[in-house]
């Protein structure tokens, strides 16, 4: 079914809930980190809470990835009592979900006891950048395009193995491969069918370069709507993926000797009535408008302040180096694949940018959100776009260089004003507090890398 949500009004969603014959349905909010936390809710319940706001408990702010709860976080935590939160309905992301019996799914976002968007929420920053860009007189697309690994394993097989000599679902290097396509052929079929009828419409979807590595890229829309459909498209990957003996994997980085993956950002700025694309010049020698350039030069600009957003894991770090299709440096070029900023001006409809920058692992409400509110920010400050790298952008270093590390990124990124500028105080403390706690985690950590290294010879 296609998301008709938009066009119903409240009464005609409450009459489609209390007559479907699933008689429960799927609520999810995104955390931190970009992972669904939902529940089931009777059909009665669900109907009872159209018309405000229900309380959702506010751990999944106080917790990490693994559910060890933060201690002293600035939102959630045992020093507040882990209330229940205020999360209002998004009636417009109305969905079924075609492999749970057409189970009817909603988003929720995250409010204030005042009723006003909670500032930590990541579906509610990225709905405050949008309305900046409205009130400039800008409507951002976007489109989200991942590369993963699928391995034919389950939770508990991965597990026992300690995630190592997991076996793939195909072998070998073999992007662009036809006959790996028809390999899983039914794995395949069901992605496609699936993701479609849960209104995720897929443009492309092929083999990459890697054992068991597919890349699918997402039809552009509208930004919210394209971070509905990205997030969704990595939970909803991995539930299609239980269903044939597959676990799927978006880790930015699972070997080093293997690429990494991927989940680079297009977007563009088209006319209040959505008729022009206001990244394309004709005049331009290479197809690109003075908005573009700027837009372009704030990314550039803002991009050390803002790197955790799309770097946000420890293994993020991992997929940022030479020569993995990975970009290093603070460069921009036109259909460069080895610059962080790939310029794409193919024409008047067509025109974007693409951030290659962002790996598979990112909250991809956070990802937009610090695309759109550094090129708004070179375009309200009219920044001057630096000249384009042509050729190797690994080698192209005199305009800076990507921080090596989370700890050193997110230092960055807590101290900076441009970030609290462009974000908010309240969301910069709390997401930096965040990754800062990652970072910690780790570092109590003893890796297989030490034991092979020291146990015998130290």
């Amino acid at each position: 079914m296609n998301n008709v949500s938009i066009s119903l009004t409240l009464q005609q969603i409450k009459e489609k809930v209390k007559n479907h014959p699933i008689q429960k349905v799927k609520i999810a909010v995104v955390d931190i980190d970009g992972i669904l936390r939902g529940k089931y809710l009777s059909t009665d319940k669900f109907l009872s809470v159209l018309d405000h706001d229900m309380g959702f408990c506010d751990v999944v702010w106080g917790w990490d990835c693994q559910d060890k709860v933060y201690m002293n976080a600035p939102v959630s935590g045992v020093h507040l009592g882990y209330p229940d939160a205020p999360m209002v309905i998004d009636l417009s992301t109305m969905r079924e979900i075609p492999w749970e019996n057409n189970t009817l799914f909603f988003l929720g976002k995250f409010v204030t006891k005042e009723g006003q968007p909670a500032p930590f929420c990541p579906r509610q920053l990225l709905a405050k950048l949008q309305d900046q860009a409205l009130g400039l007189g800008f409507v951002p697309y976007c489109a989200q395009e991942f590369e993963w690994f699928n391995f034919k394993e389950t939770p508990k097989s991965a597990s026992d193995k300690d995630y190592r000599k997991l076996e793939p679902i195909s072998p070998g290097m073999f992007g662009y491969s036809i006959l790996r396509t028809s390999l899983l052929q039914s794995f395949f079929e069901d992605l496609y069918r699936y993701l479609h009828a849960f209104n995720i419409p897929v443009e492309g979807l092929h083999t990459e370069t890697g054992p068991g590595v597919l890349e699918v890229a997402i039809a552009y829309s509208q930004l919210m709507e394209a971070a509905d459909r990205a997030v969704l498209f990595k939970t909803a990957t991995k539930e299609i993926a239980y269903k044939h003996g597959i676990m799927a994997t978006f880790m930015a980085k699972i070997s080093p000797n293997l690429p990494g993956c991927g989940g680079h950002i297009h977007q563009s700025l088209w006319s209040a009535d959505k008729q022009v694309n206001l990244f394309h010049d004709a005049t331009d020698k290479n197809g690109m408008s003075q908005l573009m350039k700027h837009y372009i030069a704030g990314q550039l600009h803002c991009l050390p302040h803002l790197l955790p957003m799309l770097a946000p894991t420890i293994n993020s770090y991992k997929r940022l180096v030479v020569g993995s299709w990975a970009p290093v440096n603070l460069t921009w070029g036109v259909d460069n694949r080895t610059v962080s900023l790939r310029s794409l001006p193919t024409g008047k409809k067509s025109a974007r940018l693409e951030t290659r920058i962002v790996g598979a692992d990112v909250n991809p409400y956070l990802a937009m959100a610090a695309c759109l509110g550094a090129g708004l920010y070179g375009i309200q400050n009219k920044l001057p776009l630096q000249p384009e790298t042509k050729g190797n952008g690994y080698e192209e270093k005199k305009y800076g260089v990507l921080l090596a590390n989370l700890a050193e990124a997110t230092n960055v990124m807590k101290n900076s004003n441009i970030a609290r500028s462009i974000l908010g105080e309240a969301f910069v403390e709390q997401f930096c507090f965040t990754r800062l706690w990652e970072c910690k985690q780790f570092d109590m950590a003893v890796t297989d890398w030490e034991y092979q290294r020291y146990f015998e010879i130290i």
